[in-house]
């Protein structure tokens, strides 16, 4: 386990005992979320487009963390934190009802065994806490280079009324104004498309706070950075 001393990297403990990401961050600047980061190429993207947003990058492999805090600080931009936590934990014990702006999901996990499939990140219960967190018009952003997964996941969110589809389709392989990560532009080179589902919350939703499901690991001992 490697020890990250990056400054953009935050314990759990720091952001507690903050309070915030505004505290963090020093500004009330509009909050979004990448779950799932890698190694930073489509965090660092996104925030060098937009220096007047704050990006939380999340991830839980150690040395995902390491290599995009590495990025983060040879970028020089200030808008970007990273933390090794579990999304839904991160979302349900820090984040308060309408703070993020977008949420991004690139290529997580596929659990592509019809037995794995239960543990896919996008299910009701994550878009019930993706919509609590999201503020009015707040974008959801999800893309996989696996085709069963795609397909299921603009289903789900395409039949959610509580949603806007933000495109044409249920999903879109058009990736024109989206940042591809290095992990996506390889499936992209040997000719495989990725699936781009983005939906928008609707206005004047009344959300109640959701109740986390057991069944996934939601923190590391904090000496283990």
């Amino acid at each position: 386990m490697t020890l990250i001393t990056s400054p953009a990297f935050i314990p759990e403990a720091r952001l507690k005992s903050a309070g915030s990401f505004a505290a963090l961050f020093g500004n009330d600047n509009p909050l979004s979320l990448e779950i799932g980061c890698g190694i930073g190429d489509f965090v660092v993207q996104i925030a060098s487009r937009h220096p007047d947003r704050n990006y939380i990058a999340i991830d839980i492999f150690n040395q995902g963390c390491r290599q995009t805090c590495s990025r983060i600080d040879r970028s020089g931009l200030t808008n970007i934190l990273m933390m090794r936590i579990e999304a839904r934990y991160l979302m349900h014990t820090y984040l308060k009802a309408e703070s993020l702006q977008a949420i991004y999901v690139n290529c997580p996990d596929p659990w592509p065994k019809k037995r794995q499939r239960k543990r896919r990140l996008l299910n009701h219960d994550f878009l019930n806490l993706a919509l609590y967190c999201l503020q009015d018009n707040g974008e959801l952003n999800f893309c996989t280079d696996f085709i069963d997964y795609g397909e299921s996941a603009a289903e789900l969110l395409y039949q959610d009324t509580r949603f806007e589809n933000s495109v044409s389709t249920p999903y879109t392989h058009d990736l024109s104004d989206y940042p591809i990560s290095k992990y996506m532009q390889r499936f992209l080179d040997l000719g495989q498309s990725i699936f781009l589902c983005r939906y928008r919350k609707k206005s004047g939703l009344a959300i109640d706070p959701p109740s986390l499901s057991k069944g996934f690991r939601l923190r590391w001992p904090e000496e283990k950075h």
